[in-house]
């Protein structure tokens, strides 16, 4: 997977475009993208790195959740911190484990015989936000996600409404709802956190209480936060000559890109 980065254009471009450079083109373009060594080690030594020098600002907190989208567990991280802290300094610890604890928030998966009691666990407290039930397990179009999501029907007359979940990271596959005339799909967030895009167009943030109108005919995908459950009701509206196409999956790139 290659890494690219245009933070530094797109906040210092016109300030400073030789350091923006350097930024975008040098640091994550080439050394990022270097062999050596694998991108989830990568991301766990820039995090002991910015903690060895107290950096805990929002740099940290990107590559947090770097090393998070990268497979790091909650078990690891903890463990990095913890042996980073003698070496680097106690206080320095607590600031990066009160980041870590909002990234992780508790959902990420743990290493160990106890992962489908955590699992089930979270899920548990997140259905208990919500006013509509998680549903079942989304095995019919799995093949079509990233993660696990699940599905329960809401309405199944006049008009299809259908509440969908996603684990935290869950996304499904770019697709378009095809049709003649009508058709497209709406998404009104129900509960924690997750994202839209529409290709071409930058990535909405949705919320309980967020509408989006997907117009027919139009490429997107939809999913969850890296660090939060998210659940929408997913409605089909009604037209001719309906049909959906399901495409390639979301890549890692464009999930990080559009969730940051």
């Amino acid at each position: 997977m290659t890494v690219t980065q245009t933070a530094g254009r797109d906040q210092l471009g016109d300030f400073a475009p030789q350091f923006a450079h350097f930024n975008d083109d040098v640091l994550f373009g080439e050394n990022w993208n270097s062999t050596g060594i694998n991108m989830k080690t990568r991301c766990l030594i820039t995090v002991v790195a910015l903690m060895s020098q107290g950096i805990t600002d929002s740099s940290l907190k990107y590559h947090l959740q770097n090393a998070k989208t990268h497979g790091v567990t909650r078990d690891e991280i903890v463990a990095t911190i913890t042996h980073v802290a003698f070496y680097a300094g106690w206080p320095k610890a607590w600031a990066v484990f009160r980041m870590a604890k909002d990234v992780w928030n508790d959902t990420a998966p743990r290493v160990g015989a106890n992962d489908a009691v955590a699992d089930d666990d979270a899920k548990a407290r997140f259905a208990a936000e919500m006013l509509f039930p998680i549903g079942e397990p989304n095995d019919a179009f799995a093949q079509y996600f990233i993660g696990q999501s699940y599905l329960a029907p809401i309405s199944t007359q006049q008009v299809n409404i259908f509440n969908v979940t996603f684990e935290p990271a869950c996304r499904n596959n770019w697709h378009i709802h095809h049709a003649e005339q009508g058709g497209g799909q709406i998404l009104i967030g129900v509960a924690g956190r997750g994202f839209v895009q529409i290709a071409g167009q930058d990535p909405i943030e949705m919320l309980p209480g967020t509408c989006v109108n997907i117009p027919a005919n139009t490429k997107h995908w939809h999913g969850a936060a890296p660090d939060s459950w998210f659940a929408h009701l997913a409605v089909e509206v009604p037209g001719t000559h309906t049909s959906n196409e399901w495409l390639e999956p979301v890549s890692d790139k464009e999930y990080i890109e559009a969730t940051a």
